[in-house]
């Protein structure tokens, strides 16, 4: 003879559990929806992006440099023509840069571009890191890109300027 006595609801019928629980009965239930068979569901950003430790490290460090970089060459191209006059200089180019107005125009168009693809390719690269997916070379081909389209803004004056075109024609006669 044991002494175990039924535990709470043990007994009870299923209906009679419901009745407790304040649901309806069983044959009142509304039918169930016929299963579907549902795709997996996708593993989270969170566990992939933990995956590779070693792409965000390195996109951030990519993207922090590009900033210091931006940041230090657009200042220097809003003032282009002293820009210009030391790379003549550096080049053994004689005579000084002239072309100011265009300087100071695709100078700061430089500038602009420059801050605007570094903003674009952090975007990019942060949309690309929060879903998971390889995204280290986004800050370098973001860079090439824009540096690209920021060089074809500082010849623009270079090519316009007396004693640098002299210069080139200078090497062409060699």
């Amino acid at each position: 003879m044991t002494d175990q006595r039924p535990q709470y609801g043990e007994y009870a019928t299923p209906d009679e559990q419901r009745r407790l629980a304040g649901l309806p009965p069983l044959d009142a239930a509304p039918a169930a929806a016929p299963v579907t068979e549902q795709p997996a569901p996708a593993e989270p950003a969170r566990s992939i992006a933990k995956a590779r430790p070693w792409d965000r490290i390195i996109t951030i460090a990519l993207l922090a440099y590009g900033l210091v970089n931006v940041v230090m060459t657009g200042l220097s191209y809003l003032d282009l023509p002293t820009v210009m006059n030391e790379s003549m200089r550096i080049l053994g180019i004689d005579g000084e840069f002239t072309n100011f107005a265009q300087g100071r125009l695709w100078g700061t168009t430089a500038a602009v571009l420059l801050v605007v693809g570094w903003a674009i390719t952090a975007w990019l690269s942060l949309r690309r890191l929060r879903t998971g997916k390889l995204t280290w070379w986004v800050p370098l081909v973001g860079a090439a890109a824009t540096m690209l389209i920021v060089s074809i803004c500082i010849m623009v004056p270079m090519l316009g300027d007396p004693a640098f075109m002299a210069y080139v024609d200078g090497m062409s006669g060699r």
